[in-house]
């Protein structure tokens, strides 16, 4: 459903993706890289929740905060790859305009709510280093609450706007969408109306959440290796470096790669189309399929969780076998 509107007064109300176009007839090979990272991310993060729900000692404030990653993990991936995979192999790349719209406020939601959750572990982090003998009073209940509040009313607000922006446009040329979800600024990019309003939202959005979170992000981290570095000697500062440096290295990516595929089109960069979709799906997937080994299999408390799970298992195995040799 290919088509061009005749005329301003006609807007399209369907629209088809049309990710990665330079390499079309090897779409569907695609879907192998794309189904094994889907389950990488629902096994990993799904573990993970099992593991804290599971495990009582886990139950503190970082790991709250580690399991509501571990949600939006799933969430963000599974609001576009399902989608996406019926493009890919049965060529069902058609979307309305109200799924797309609807498509767009998850994902930008969720990633918005992901960055504040990366915010707080990192201050999580810095009040338990730097302050830890108050943290049991600046880390309790409620600040939970506003922190909770905080993230509803922030990215809400900011991601309504963001779609509610997209609302009065009309779309009376193209309805190709060169990506393989929908992203703002690929929608917003076929508008035949003016989109001055939209470009200065999506601005706002890097300044807000790349702006604002990654300078607080960075001011923790640096002064927890300030106090680490200050205490520890010899392997246990490299353990300090190696730790802070890995979760700067995935934070930044993050980051990094929002906005570039927020920016891309406000700036008018000449990024091919094959590897915008590619950053965007990156910007999606990466952080989903890696963030259960940096903030759970890197942990220690959640290895020995592990590893003492699969011993309990291994002994009931071990005595169901005995049981039946001896019957």
């Amino acid at each position: 459903m290919i088509e061009e509107a005749q005329g301003a007064n006609v807007s399209h109300t369907m629209f088809v993706f049309i990710g990665f176009p330079e390499t079309y007839k090897h779409r569907p090979w695609y879907s192998v890289p794309l189904v094994l990272s889907y389950l990488l991310v629902l096994v990993g993060n799904s573990l993970l929740l099992y593991i804290i729900h599971n495990t009582k000692s886990l139950h503190s404030p970082m790991y709250i905060l580690v399991s509501t990653l571990a949600v939006v993990d799933i969430v963000n991936p599974t609001a576009i790859i399902p989608k996406m995979l019926l493009g890919l192999l049965f060529d069902l790349s058609e979307i309305t305009l109200a799924g797309c719209l609807t498509q767009m406020f998850i994902t930008h939601f969720f990633s918005s709510v992901e960055s504040t959750i990366l915010l707080a572990m990192a201050l999580d982090r810095y009040v338990a280093i730097c302050h830890p003998l108050r943290y049991v009073e600046i880390v309790n209940n409620a600040l939970f609450a506003k922190l909770l509040i905080f993230t509803l009313v922030r990215s809400g607000a900011i991601m309504l706007t963001l779609v509610g922006l997209v609302v009065p446009l009309s779309f009376c040329g193209s309805n190709i969408i060169s990506h393989c979800y929908c992203d703002h600024m690929a929608l917003v990019s076929l508008a035949c109306n003016n989109t001055d309003k939209n470009n200065a939202m999506g601005v706002a959005v890097i300044v807000c959440f790349v702006g604002f979170d990654i300078s607080l992000i960075f001011f923790s981290y640096v002064s927890i290796l300030h106090v680490v570095l200050r205490a520890a000697a010899g392997e246990d500062r490299w353990k300090a470096f190696h730790t802070c440096g890995t979760h700067l290295m995935v934070m930044m990516s993050f980051y990094l790669v929002g906005s570039v595929t927020f920016l891309s089109h406000n700036l008018h960069t000449p990024i091919p189309v094959d590897v915008n979709t590619f950053l965007g799906l990156l910007y999606i997937i990466f952080p989903a399929t890696v963030n259960p080994i940096i903030y759970g299999v890197r942990t220690k408390e959640i290895r020995h969780t592990i590893v003492r799970m699969f011993k309990v298992q291994a002994n009931k195995v071990f005595v169901v076998q005995i049981s039946s040799v001896k019957k």
